[in-house]
């Protein structure tokens, strides 16, 4: 959580108001009683993958990451808050974070943005969450404020009007670097005032029951609001 410069004392005041007001002992009996989860390891989607991690774009699964690194495949980490150029990959992806808290100096650093751009002709680039919102065409921060974003996507997203969206999602893509079934997590407050194109994925959530479809994609470019965590059954 780079975002917090008191996570310290977050993190602390948090334990003191669970070990007040939670049976800790009831809770740890029921986990013994659940079915353990497994996981297989993730097959890299590529061989050399370029991945965004900063502040703006802090959350990627790091079991995903280190399955990759595992299996073979390179990581390549750059910065789009230092105006980084998008390193020579054969995938390039931008996780979740806050890109609408740093909106306005991602918008302003051209040498990320116009090579994004470059990539999209050659290479695969995917996005989720806040990674996403940036392959769209602007972005409003919650003080009303538009900022242009990559311009990939058929996107407009907007944080000046918020509503969650939570849940667990089965995710169904037909192409892309992310084809297959996956299970996945949708986590965020952004408002989509325009999403025009082909969808990514075929969704589904906790329960079974259909969703809309999920994400955009165009060319080499594709995206969604979902965080993917694990290949579906």
């Amino acid at each position: 959580a780079q975002e917090r410069g008191d996570l310290e004392a977050f993190i602390a005041s948090a334990a003191t108001l669970i070990a007040r007001t939670v049976d800790l002992d009831a809770l740890l009996a029921l986990g013994r009683t659940a079915q353990r989860a497994t996981a297989q390891p993730q097959r890299p989607p590529a061989q050399r993958i370029a991945v965004a991690g900063d502040q703006a774009f802090a959350f990627a699964y790091p079991h995903l990451l280190q399955d990759w690194t595992a299996a073979g495949a390179e990581v390549l980490p750059f910065s789009p808050l230092a105006d980084d150029p998008v390193p020579d990959a054969d995938l390039i992806y931008l996780p979740g974070g806050y890109p609408e808290l740093h909106a306005g100096r991602i918008a302003a650093n051209d040498t990320f943005l116009n090579s994004l751009k470059m990539a999209a002709e050659t290479t695969d680039i995917y996005g989720e969450c806040g990674g996403y919102m940036v392959l769209g065409q602007t972005l409003t921060d919650a003080d009303g404020q538009v900022h242009r974003m990559a311009g990939l996507l058929d996107l407009d997203t907007s944080f000046a009007s918020r509503k969650l969206h939570l849940g667990y999602r089965t995710l169904s893509a037909g192409t892309g670097p992310l084809s297959g079934r996956w299970t996945g997590h949708e986590f965020h407050y952004c408002t989509t005032l325009r999403a025009e194109g082909e969808p990514l994925f075929e969704a589904t959530d906790a329960l079974g029951e259909t969703l809309p479809p999920m994400g955009l994609r165009r060319g080499r470019v594709f995206g969604s609001f979902a965080h993917v965590i694990d290949h579906a059954p």
